[in-house]
């Protein structure tokens, strides 16, 4: 065994969710009149922190209306949360990897609520 312990990122990585997050990104700027970005910037806020991924993909809007996007993009990706899947393979590879004996864990930017709800 090469390695005691490996560690995964969730969105993207562990959890096909790339598209939702772009989509959710795309829907809360046009709810707020913004234009909306284009589907490949709006995929470009994975590993991102929330505040850095508003700013990223509304960059002109003041900064005191970022947590209104912000209360937007969550409006529109919590309720379509739980559709989310792995990727195809994943619950083997992470089942194999933890019967060879390593030590798993995820490192994301996720609030930690977001991650137990993917479980």
């Amino acid at each position: 065994m090469r390695y005691d312990l490996i560690v995964f990122d969730w969105d993207g990585t562990i959890m096909d969710s790339a598209a939702l997050i772009a989509e959710t990104m795309m829907t809360a700027c046009t709810q707020m009149g913004l234009p909306a970005p284009p589907a490949d910037r709006a995929r470009h806020v994975i590993g991102m922190g929330m505040i850095d991924a508003v700013r990223h993909v509304a960059p002109d809007l003041p900064p005191e209306l970022l947590p209104q996007l912000l209360e937007y993009y969550r409006a529109h990706y919590l309720p379509r949360e739980q559709s989310l899947r792995p990727f195809d393979g994943i619950a083997q590879l992470l089942q194999s990897l933890d019967k060879a004996g390593h030590l798993l864990a995820v490192a994301t930017g996720k609030p930690r609520g977001g991650l137990e709800r993917g479980f």
